[in-house]
């Protein structure tokens, strides 16, 4: 049974120690989090909209990518502090101030994001084996669903030693691209003018697309979901909750997400800049496409080029697919209370972020799959307001945050940010449907009954969530975890068992779960001894199949059977067959079993998707408690 308390990523909470260590080793024991959510901000989705905005307008752009991230560095702080502060991440916040059915569409608004984010990696991965082996785009499309059992394999081997590498190969192509920069030497001052801000609000064509852009760059920058991995993250840290332990927390928090993001975008900046030397003052004012951006690395590489842009894609790509992942479980978790299996909700994830890039190279070409990404990165951008306002909210919480709630000059420059954003998104969507209403006159009549509604359904949620938390204050409901509320504990009286059944697979576990079983029993309860055969022929043919498996099986089970009657207990064999769980539970429910004792198998990774899926699938399917022996390895 899973006693583990109900913290955001449980398995790891609190698992990094920050006590009793002074000086550079206590700053070090912080440095993590924001590294992790950093890689984010270096993705295939941040690189195809910085190649967009160099090559289609030169410098003009740099204002928004320094912009952006000014608000990331904002935003990720106050993301911190609400996960260091109240112990909670911002989905976990979110369930707790409004109701069930909100909570249900900010879930499904930031699933939605979590899967345009992983659309990009698809793409980039696709693109980085194309480039690696000439593969046809369709092709790493589709291999890109393997890399969920990848994921899990390096998982398994430590996040973060697996962190490191990757991190180190998103090291090589950033220090590429900034060695680059000097040696094409770009122009100086249009890159200071660059940082001057430029009209998005003109009607023009040319301000539409600079405009739609733009918000992919903020939407690729300021990713909704690194706000809920972030406020996770930093409860990693073990620290003290003294007052004083909290500042500290806080503080070498903001010096690590500092580092972090200027870092990264530094690497940003770099790639926009070359973009728009080697692009647009060529003459070439086209959207440039992701496949393109390895020709800048040609003058450090030469024809390596394609093979190292490659490589750093699919690290930088499958970087973000693990943050991705775990932010997933935490919107999961957060919002609808819900807990399933890491790998099955990255497949689900993956096969939702297919299925658009697969139609898009059906229908449009490969050459579409650079328009797809940055309308990925712009769906990010539209998710973002549901996001910030929350995070804004919570950590302006006086009472919940106390002595920590944000300053007045601290929220006045976040809610800029939130105007900001929800502005630019908004003009962009009433844009959007006036151009599609000029091009579809034939269509207006769909656009108005379905896409306008749903348009003021989505700002009418916005505008509740905006809100609910200054009408209704401090009327947050309990916090709801996926196990329920601890009761109070009065008194306890033994359960006592009087039939109990017992797994066998003829293995040496075989004797710690009968020696276990008889330790909750005792001699006055039954005991029924349960093997499964799960041959071919007992999936088909059932209590029919007497092949020598079965026979022999049933010959080991009299056995155990004979020995345990012989040293005076009383037992009972009996034989499911086929589907292992299916089995045991119509065996449970037949013999009127109270308590089930089950061995694990032990495996690891590959083998633990095969195998070790029936002890869960057990619990499930039955009402009786559920022992589960791990195999003694002495």
């Amino acid at each position: 049974m899973n006693n583990k308390p109900n913290h955001s990523l449980s398995n790891v909470h609190s698992s990094v120690s920050t006590e009793n260590k002074i000086g550079w080793r206590k700053l070090l024991a912080f440095v993590g989090p924001a590294y992790l959510v950093s890689v984010g901000y270096m993705d295939p989705g941040n690189w195809a909209t910085d190649i967009a905005g160099g090559s289609a307008f030169g410098y003009r752009l740099i204002w928004i990518l320094f912009v952006s991230n000014l608000i990331a560095l904002l935003l990720q702080s106050l993301s911190a502090r609400l996960g260091i502060v109240r112990g909670l991440d911002l989905a976990q916040a979110s369930k707790n101030t409004f109701p069930r059915f909100v909570n249900f569409c900010l879930y499904i608004l930031a699933q939605i994001a979590i899967i345009a984010c992983d659309l990009a990696e698809i793409i980039g991965m696709a693109i980085g084996l194309q480039l690696l082996f000439h593969l046809p785009l369709i092709w790493g499309v589709s291999l890109t669903i393997t890399d969920t059992v990848l994921m899990l394999f390096l998982m398994n081997r430590g996040m973060r030693k697996l962190e490191v590498f990757i991190m180190s190969m998103i090291f090589i192509i950033g220090l590429s691209y900034l060695i680059e920069m000097f040696i094409v030497q770009p122009d100086v001052l249009e890159i200071a003018k660059g940082f001057i801000p430029n009209n998005l609000f003109k009607r023009d064509l040319a301000s539409q697309e600079m405009l739609y852009i733009s918000i992919g760059i903020i939407g690729a920058t300021v990713m909704p979901h690194n706000l809920y991995l972030h406020s996770s993250l930093v409860q990693t840290r073990k620290i003290n909750r003294s007052d004083e332990g909290i500042k500290s927390a806080i503080r070498f928090n903001l010096f690590d997400t500092t580092i972090a993001l200027n870092l990264a975008f530094l690497v940003n900046a770099a790639i926009l800049i070359l973009a728009a030397s080697a692009f647009f003052k060529n003459g070439y004012f086209k959207v440039a496409e992701i496949q393109d951006a390895y020709k800048i690395l040609a003058h450090i590489f030469g024809s390596f080029a394609p093979a190292v842009f490659a490589i750093a894609l699919i690290a930088s790509g499958q970087s973000s697919t693990i943050t991705g992942t775990l932010a997933g479980q935490i919107i999961m978790e957060g919002h609808i209370n819900l807990r399933i299996e890491p790998w099955l909700r990255r497949l689900l994830t993956r096969l939702l972020a297919i299925v658009p890039a697969v139609f898009t190279i059906i229908y449009f070409g490969e050459n579409g799959l650079g328009n797809l990404i940055i309308l990925s990165q712009v769906v990010l951008s539209l998710q973002l307001g549901f996001a910030v306002i929350p995070l804004i909210h919570f950590t302006s919480d006086r009472k919940r945050m106390g002595k920590f709630a944000i300053s007045l000059k601290v929220k006045i420059l976040a809610w800029t940010s939130a105007v900001l954003i929800i502005g630019l998104n908004a003009k962009l969507v009433v844009d959007q449907i006036h151009v599609w209403i000029k091009q579809y006159p034939a269509a207006a009549i769909w656009i108005y009954a379905l896409v306008v509604p749903v348009t003021i359904a989505i700002a009418g949620l916005l505008l509740y969530v905006f809100l609910k938390p200054m009408l209704f204050k401090h009327k947050d409901r309990p916090a709801v975890v996926p196990h329920g509320v601890a009761e109070s504990i009065t008194e306890l009286t033994p359960v006592l068992y009087k039939n109990i059944g017992v797994t066998i697979d003829f293995s040496k576990n075989d004797r710690d779960c009968i020696r276990h079983a008889i330790m909750q029993g005792g001699p006055q309860a039954k005991y029924v001894l349960i093997h499964v055969v799960e041959t071919a022929g007992a999936r088909y043919y059932g209590t029919d199949v007497m092949d020598h498996e079965t026979q022999s099986d049933a010959d080991n089970l009299n056995k155990y059977v004979k020995s345990l009657k012989q040293m005076g207990y009383h037992a009972a064999g009996k034989i499911g067959y086929g589907r292992a769980a299916n089995s045991i539970a119509e065996i449970v429910n037949n013999e009127n079993i109270d308590f089930i004792v089950m061995g694990s198998h032990g495996h690891k990774v590959i083998k633990d998707l095969i195998f070790g899926t029936t002890v869960n699938s057990v619990r499930h399917l039955v009402n009786v408690p559920v022992l589960i022996v791990k195999p003694n390895t002495k």
